[in-house]
């Protein structure tokens, strides 16, 4: 498989088998991820796997601020990956002071590319995944202990797919790009 076909054929998956995927899988996708570029090569995205099935129902049943249609998909995954970013690093000078008008936003653009290239990655390796962007982070955050430095960026389930969905139709190239 290429880069273009990977793009291109990726979709959201919102049933899963239900088979463990192996550490060793997950491990080299995140190896993978890490390569994801990152604000003055700070690499501040870190990973947390979840695979306790008490965990994931809990997310999935008291956590999806109310967007009750990610429940069901959530308690099918085999896994949940959370892609995590550690604060006050993207965008930030030495001394403390931002480095351009976007301040820290670029906590969250870095977020975003790994969780893009851990799911393109998953997809080379024959798991499926969907980003969720409705999450209670205080809630989860609390659930998984996690560390004060560090914050959510996405909720990630990850498994074999039990579904092949359509590709939506795309934009022409003519409604998205501008050339001045």
């Amino acid at each position: 498989m290429n880069l273009n076909e990977a793009i291109r054929n990726r979709r959201s998956i919102r049933k899963y088998k239900d088979l463990a995927i192996p550490h060793s899988i997950i491990e080299e996708i995140v190896e993978d991820a890490s390569y994801s570029p990152s604000w003055k090569h700070t690499q501040t995205p870190r990973y947390i796997c979840i695979e306790n099935k008490e965990l994931i129902n809990k997310i999935a049943e008291d956590m999806v601020l109310g967007f009750d249609m990610n429940t069901p998909v959530l308690k099918g995954c085999p896994a949940i990956i959370i892609v995590a970013y550690l604060t006050n690093r993207c965008g930030y000078e030495r001394d403390g002071s931002f480095s351009t008008p976007k301040e820290d936003r670029f906590e969250m653009f870095d977020a975003g590319v790994a969780s893009q290239t851990l799911c393109l990655v998953a997809y080379e390796k024959g798991l499926g995944t969907v980003i969720t962007g409705y999450f209670d982070e205080d809630k989860i955050s609390k659930l998984i202990d996690m560390p004060e430095n560090q914050k959510i960026g996405s909720v990630i389930g990850i498994g074999y797919p039990d579904e092949t969905p359509n590709v939506p139709r795309r934009k022409p190239v003519s409604d998205l790009l501008t050339f001045k």
